[in-house]
C-alpha cells in the first residue's frame, strides 16, 4: 500500500472510530436495528480499533516524512 493510501485509511478509520466512541452515533444505529444488547460490549471493540487506526496514521506519517527526506537528499 502506498504512503498516501495508508494515510487515508488511517485518518478515515480514526475519524469513524472516534465518532463512534465519543458520540451516540453507533448506539443509536445499533438500537435502531434491535441489537441493543451488544451496546455494553462496544467499548471492548471501539477503543482498540481507535488505537490501531491512530497507530496506522502515525506510521503512515512517519513513512511519508522518511520518503520525503530521502527524496530531498537525492537531489543535489
Amino acid at each position: 500500500m502506498t504512503d498516501k493510501g495508508l494515510l487515508k485509511v488511517g485518518i478515515a478509520g480514526t475519524v469513524i472510530a472516534a465518532l463512534c466512541c465519543f458520540t451516540p452515533v453507533l448506539v443509536v444505529l445499533v438500537g435502531a436495528v434491535g441489537l441493543s444488547a451488544v451496546i455494553g460490549y462496544l467499548d471492548y471493540v471501539l477503543f482498540p480499533a481507535l488505537a490501531i487506526f491512530i497507530l496506522i496514521t502515525i506510521y503512515a506519517l512517519y513513512r511519508r516524512s522518511r520518503s520525503q527526506r530521502e527524496n530531498s537528499e537525492q537531489i543535489p
